[in-house]
């Protein structure tokens, strides 16, 4: 986590840019929709800072240094989980692991969740494809 802290100004500013969920003093949650475009940015060759100043953010105001960890953590995420590697789910679990044994219906319930993501994945994919094929014949 980075050091700086926000004055109330710099709070109310960076409060008012869309792709910002949430900011304190200390912090700043940025939505999923801008994690989204900035691996899409960023795939295309365009810097962090670039990203960041296009999309309304004072960069000066955040810190360079945050902006490259924060690029630099959506990057892994993205790596590893593909976009659910962008969610924020600091809210979904306590980050505690389940100590006790699952019963029958809750690895049911677990298994037919992974299953319905697991197809989404491959319908999101297949239209990603044929997108790809429709314009590859342009």
């Amino acid at each position: 986590m980075s050091k700086k802290t926000f004055t109330d100004t710099e709070v109310k500013q960076l409060s008012k840019n869309p792709y910002v969920r949430s900011v304190s003093t200390k912090a700043i949650t940025y939505t999923d929709a801008f994690k989204r475009l900035f691996i899409s940015e960023n795939n295309k060759g365009k810097l962090p800072r670039e990203i960041f100043e296009e999309c309304g953010f004072d960069v000066t105001v955040i810190g360079i240094q945050r902006v490259h960890s924060s690029g630099k953590r959506w990057r892994a995420g993205y790596q590893e989980n593909g976009v659910l590697g962008l969610q924020d789910t600091r809210s979904q679990s306590s980050g505690r692991p389940l100590k006790r044994e699952l019963t029958l219906e809750e690895k049911y319930a677990k298994l037919e969740a992974q299953n319905a993501l697991l197809k989404a994945e491959n319908e999101l994919l297949k239209k990603i494809r044929f997108a790809e094929r429709g314009q590859n014949k342009r």
